[in-house]
């Protein structure tokens, strides 16, 4: 089953974390000063607002239940916008840092906060940094006994800081017993090999044409919709810069902040986009039918 490429709405999506508490700075600035540091993810996620209303496009925030534990006004008002609130965990811990116990709990705490400020149920959630993968078997079972309807939390590709290389590149249902869906984030085939192309760095790092050119790819060749993330701080130039990181860590995370509010609102602009949720509905349906 195919979608007309006239019709595909690709999913836009914002991973709601802010500066300090990304995966590339986890070794050296630990959870708990979080506090003591200058928060600018509201900030940041008003601009985001603004251009998908500029835009007129909607989208899906995941994010973190700290940030809405301290946040409630911001995640209500992304709710009263008409855009989707899921969840990306409590505090990032990667799923494969947990057992089966401690991620359902981190799930628990996350939703109620998440539920309590927006007014609206959480059915959707993406693993910080992509980390579902072969290591956490036991990860959608957890997800589908606290019902949720969909994850977008594989990143099916290799890469040093995440990856399920064997997952399928389009939507699958990981469990033959239960109607939960994942929706892995873009990739590209390039020289008959997958590429990263749905979002974050390497939408900031590379040109725009590649982004562009991978999604029509997906769009086009393989009648699929796209499904792209971003978050907040990579709009943010002037945010604090940690120099006790490692050189690699520093180059991808601040490379190209002064570009990527550009790129984004041509991004915006040129595709089709809409709610994760919504995807998730049609995506469903169509793994179903490649599975029966």
């Amino acid at each position: 089953m195919t979608i007309p490429h006239s019709r595909i709405v690709n999913g836009l999506s914002v991973d709601v974390e802010d500066w300090f508490q990304v995966g590339a700075f986890e070794d050296v600035i630990a959870r708990d000063t979080w506090d003591s540091l200058p928060l600018r993810v509201s900030d940041n996620v008003l601009r985001v607002l603004d251009m998908f209303a500029a835009a007129e496009v909607k989208a899906t925030f995941f994010t973190l239940g700290w940030v809405a534990q301290r946040h409630g006004a911001l995640i209500r008002r992304i709710a009263e916008e008409g855009h989707e609130v899921a969840s990306h965990g409590w505090d990032h811990a990667r799923v494969f840092t947990l057992d089966r116990k401690s991620f359902g709990a981190d799930l628990k705490r996350a939703r109620q906060a998440l539920e309590d400020s927006s007014g609206a149920a959480v059915t959707g959630y993406r693993a910080p940094s992509f980390s579902i993968d072969q290591r956490t078997p036991w990860a959608y079972a957890e997800l589908a006994e606290q019902g949720y309807a969909y994850s977008s939390s594989v990143a099916p590709v290799t890469h040093d800081h995440y990856g399920w290389r064997e997952a399928p590149r389009f939507a699958f249902n990981p469990l033959p017993w239960h109607p939960l869906v994942e929706i892995p984030v873009t990739t590209a085939i390039l020289g008959g090999r997958r590429v990263a192309a749905g979002g974050g760095g390497f939408f900031r790092v590379l040109p725009y044409a590649f982004s562009r050119w991978a999604i029509r790819q997906v769009n086009r060749q393989d009648r699929r919709p796209a499904v792209f993330y971003f978050h907040p701080w990579e709009i943010d130039p002037k945010q604090p810069r940690v120099p006790n990181a490692s050189v690699r860590s520093r180059l991808r995370h601040y490379t190209n902040l002064d570009k990527m509010a550009g790129k984004l609102a041509e991004l915006v602009r040129e595709f089709e986009w809409g709610r994760m949720d919504v995807l998730a509905h049609r995506e469903a349906a169509i793994a179903s039918s490649l599975a029966a």
